[in-house]
């Protein structure tokens, strides 16, 4: 038995895990102290009761023997797709199959499994800093990797490829920096992708968060984007189903990849739980849209309130807008770090060490606003009296 030799290039252990251990490790020789967590993406308001309700009615019907149901489809149950289709597409102008939609148990899952569509000679784009899954499943694959910096400098605007790049992974907004592309800076992308018959994996998990109108709700609304880009969704951060576990992927015949996802999610996918599918199916009636669009008005004001005093601190700071995450530079020269055991130590706050997220991220930590708002309120008191 030969073991994968790409993963000996990972890094040693995952950055959240990193994260924990040191936490653990703080509070055990520090019992008293309460820490206050500013920094996973882990939502913290509860589900709306409507989509609680959808959710032990689909528990119950599994109870009956008229109404129980065995495996669903790979794909996901059509009355979910085509509400999918109907109303996350079509008032945007984007026209859409129900075939093309795919259901699956979150985006993180998707986001991995989608590079098994690929031959591992194909080369990847994958901006930095961003989410570290794009890079580890790349790696695991043995492909190789380009990164596009995201830096201040350049306000946060990967330069596009000097060279033919086959797959590109997209975060928008992105996942740590907060900041965004915005229409016409997304086009430049479908254009170079278009012309050198790449594919973008565009994932819009906090798409939920967008708030200027310059900035695309979905690839789609971009001309040509079906024929070159994966769309990955997430019920997640915008409806908090973190632990409920549900999203969808959107994969264009016009790609060349939607039959190809299909047999590899009929052979390796039993299909998300039907639980799971009513819960998303709640989130579209006007009591779950009324909900959730609460839960997000108490996240964005959170941001707000984060961002303005870290900035009063004296802090700089970006993202915050169309996003749950504020990006934040560490003082005094500072790496990643550093700065998050300083910050642990002196006043019990946790953050996101920004190299976790690539190398560009060095010097940077991220900021949740998906904390508590009294827990953030807290949080900021400490960080003053540093």
């Amino acid at each position: 038995m030969l073991k994968n030799p790409n993963y000996t290039n990972l890094k040693e252990q995952y950055l959240f895990k990193e994260i924990t251990d040191r936490t653990a490790a703080y509070q055990a020789a520090h019992p008293d102290q309460t820490i206050l967590r500013l920094g996973v993406g882990d939502v913290t308001r509860p589900l709306p009761p409507v989509i609680v309700q959808a959710m032990q009615q689909a528990a119950a019907e599994l109870g009956q023997p008229d109404t129980f149901r065995g495996y669903g489809p790979e794909e996901g149950y059509e009355w979910l797709r085509r509400t999918v289709v109907e109303q996350d597409y079509a008032p945007l102008g984007v026209r859409l199959e129900a075939d093309e939609v795919f259901i699956g148990d979150g985006a993180g899952s998707d986001l991995g499994n989608l590079s098994e569509l690929f031959a591992q000679d194909n080369s990847v784009a994958i901006i930095d800093p961003t989410y570290p899954a794009y890079a580890d499943t790349s790696v695991m694959a043995g492909r190789e990797i380009m990164f596009l910096p995201c830096l201040a400098e350049n306000g946060f605007v990967p330069e596009l490829p000097k060279q033919k790049t086959d797959i590109i992974y997209l975060c928008n907004p992105n996942n740590p920096t907060g900041t965004v592309l915005t229409r016409s800076q997304l086009k430049l992308w479908v254009d170079y992708a278009r012309a050198n018959h790449s594919i973008i994996i565009y994932d819009a998990a906090y798409e939920s968060f967008i708030t200027q109108p310059d900035v695309p709700h979905s690839i789609y609304e971009i001309d040509g984007a079906q024929e070159v880009a994966i769309e990955v969704k997430s019920y997640s951060k915008s409806a908090g189903f973190t632990a409920v576990r549900c999203g969808y992927t959107v994969v264009p015949k016009a790609t060349g990849l939607q039959a190809m996802w299909l047999r590899r999610q009929c052979t390796k996918y039993n299909g998300t739980s039907y639980i799971a599918q009513r819960a998303a199916m709640a989130t579209y009636t006007p009591e779950g849209r009324e909900g959730i669009r609460a839960n997000l008005e108490v996240y964005r004001t959170t941001a707000h309130s984060l961002k303005s005093g870290l900035q009063d601190i004296g802090y700089e700071v970006y993202g915050g807008i169309d996003s749950p995450y504020i990006w934040c530079r560490a003082p005094h020269g500072w790496d990643s770090w550093t700065f998050f055991d300083h910050l642990l130590q002196q006043c019990q706050v946790i953050c996101t060490p920004g190299v976790g997220f690539g190398a560009s991220g060095e010097g940077y930590v991220r900021f949740s606003a998906f904390s508590k708002p009294d827990v953030c309120a807290e949080a900021l008191q400490r960080l003053k009296q540093l």
